[in-house]
C-alpha cells in the first residue's frame, strides 16, 4: 500500500478555535471587508480616539490609580503597566466567554513562533467545553496520544495548579514547554468520577496536514489541520487519485480541530460545484458568505466523510456544507461544536487580546456553536474499522449507480 503524505506544516494560530493546539490553531477569512485578512490583525486603535469614547463607568479606572498613587504603602512597587495589563486582563475575563483572553507581551510573543513551522509541547488540541478545559483531540504519532490523551479529556489540573480559573491561553502555554521536560496533567476522563495524573515528556511537534493513499479503488485522504497550503494539496492529491482511477473518496477530518477558514472553503470548493460553504454573522448581526469557489475537480466523485467529537470548527465548516448540500453522507459521532470565531488583536504594549468577533452556521442556517453536527450513520466504530465501513459503503454505492447505468 503506498502513501503519499502531501505536506509537513505547523498550525498558525486558529481562530477558530481558538482551541489551541499546543501551540496554537486559528481561522481567518475571505471577505476582507467584513472579516480579517489574517490570523493576527495588527493595526493599534488611537489612544486618543479610544479616550474620547470610553464610557463614564472607566472613570474608576483613573480614580483607582489615583488611590493607590496616593495611598498605597509600597509605592515603590506599583508598576503601573504591570496594573494596566492586569486591568485589561480582568475587562475580558469578566465577560465570561471562554474563547475571549488576554495575552501579555511574553505571551503573544510565544504565540507568534508557531508560525515557524514546529512547535515544542505535548500534541493535542484543547478548548474550553461547559467552562473546563477539555482535550478536542491527541495529534497522532505525539506524546500525547502516547500517554493516552484522548478527545473529551478534561484537564483539571497543570502540574499540581487547578485550571478552573486558567484561561485558554494560559493552559496553553503552561502545557507547552521546552522538548524532554516533563509535565503533568490531572485528567478526568469520560464517563469517569476519578481523575488520573498522566505524565507526559514534552516533544517538538510537526503536523501534517494532508496524507493521501489509495485503497483499491477508493481515494483515503486525512487532513488534520486546514492550513495556507491544505487547498492546493488536496487538489494535488485528488488530482493524482483520478489518474489512478479512484472511483469514491473517503475524507477523513476526524479529530481535525480547524485552522484557517480560507483553507476550509478551498476544501469544500473541491467537491462543490456551486454554493456557500457558511454564513457568518458579526456583532451587530449582519451576515456575509463563504462562496464555494468554481473549478472543483471532485464534485461528482462519491463521497463519505468521517467525523468524530474531535471534528472541531473548520472540520464542521467543511461537513456541515457537504451535508447541508447532500453531496456526502457523514459518518461517525457528533462533532465538537465550535461555530465560533476569534480575532486577535495587538496592543501598543506587545499584549493582546482574542476576542469573539462572528459566528458563522451551515449553508442551510443549522448553528454549529454549542450543537455540532450529528452525522447521518452515527457509529461507534474507530480507527480502521470505520474506514473499512466507508469503504464497503462506497463500494456499494459505486456498484448500484454503475447497475443503473447499465438499464
Amino acid at each position: 500500500m503506498r502513501v503519499k503524505r502531501v505536506s509537513l506544516v505547523l498550525v498558525a494560530l486558529l481562530v477558530l478555535l481558538p482551541v489551541f493546539l499546543l501551540a496554537i490553531s486559528g481561522c481567518n477569512f475571505i471577505d476582507e471587508k467584513l472579516l480579517p485578512a489574517l490570523p493576527f490583525r495588527d493595526e493599534k486603535p488611537s489612544s486618543s480616539a479610544l479616550s474620547s469614547e470610553l464610557p463614564p463607568e472607566f472613570d474608576i479606572l483613573i480614580e483607582a490609580w489615583r488611590i493607590l498613587s496616593e495611598d498605597y504603602i509600597d509605592k515603590d512597587e506599583l508598576d503601573p503597566q504591570k496594573l494596566s495589563q492586569g486591568a485589561v486582563k480582568g475587562m475580558i475575563e469578566a465577560l465570561d466567554d471562554p474563547y475571549s483572553s488576554y495575552a501579555d507581551p511574553e505571551i503573544h510573543k510565544l504565540e507568534l513562533t508557531t508560525f515557524q513551522g514546529k512547535f515544542q509541547g505535548i500534541g493535542a488540541v484543547i478548548s474550553m467545553r461547559d467552562k473546563q478545559l477539555t482535550v478536542v483531540s491527541p495529534i497522532a504519532g505525539t506524546p500525547a496520544e502516547k500517554a493516552g490523551i484522548k478527545a473529551g479529556d478534561k484537564i483539571l489540573e497543570i502540574n499540581g495548579e487547578p485550571t478552573a480559573k486558567m484561561t485558554l491561553i494560559e493552559a496553553t502555554f503552561k502545557i507547552r514547554g521546552p522538548k524532554g521536560t516533563e509535565v503533568r496533567l490531572l485528567i478526568l476522563r469520560e464517563g469517569e468520577t476519578e481523575p488520573v495524573e498522566v505524565r507526559i515528556v514534552r516533544a517538538e511537534i510537526e503536523v501534517e496536514s494532508v496524507i493521501y493513499e489509495m485503497r483499491e479503488d477508493i481515494a483515503y485522504i486525512k487532513i488534520t489541520h486546514f492550513l495556507k497550503p491544505t487547498g492546493r494539496e488536496l487538489r494535488d492529491a485528488l488530482e493524482e487519485a483520478i489518474a489512478e482511477g479512484a472511483k469514491g473518496v473517503i475524507l477523513d477530518l476526524r479529530n481535525n480541530p480547524g485552522g484557517l477558514l480560507n483553507a476550509a472553503a478551498e476544501v469544500a470548493s473541491q467537491f462543490l460545484a456551486m454554493g456557500i460553504v457558511a454564513k457568518v454573522v458579526d456583532d451587530e448581526g449582519g451576515r456575509s458568505v463563504v462562496p464555494v469557489k468554481r473549478g472543483g475537480i471532485a464534485t461528482h466523485l462519491p463521497l463519505v466523510v468521517l467525523v468524530n467529537e474531535g471534528s472541531a470548527s473548520g472540520s464542521e465548516i467543511v461537513a456541515g456544507a457537504l451535508q447541508d448540500y447532500g453531496r456526502a453522507t457523514l459518518a461517525g459521532s457528533k462533532t465538537f461544536g465550535k461555530g465560533s470565531v476569534q480575532l486577535v488583536r495587538e496592543l501598543s504594549d506587545g499584549s493582546a487580546i482574542h476576542i469573539t468577533a462572528y459566528r458563522w452556521f451551515t449553508p442551510f442556517d443549522h448553528p454549529i456553536d454549542g450543537v455540532g453536527l450529528t452525522p447521518d450513520f452515527v457509529l461507534e466504530l474507530e480507527g480502521e474499522e470505520l474506514v473499512d465501513w466507508a469503504i464497503d459503503y462506497l463500494k456499494k454505492q459505486i456498484g448500484a449507480s454503475a447497475s443503473l447505468a447499465r438499464i
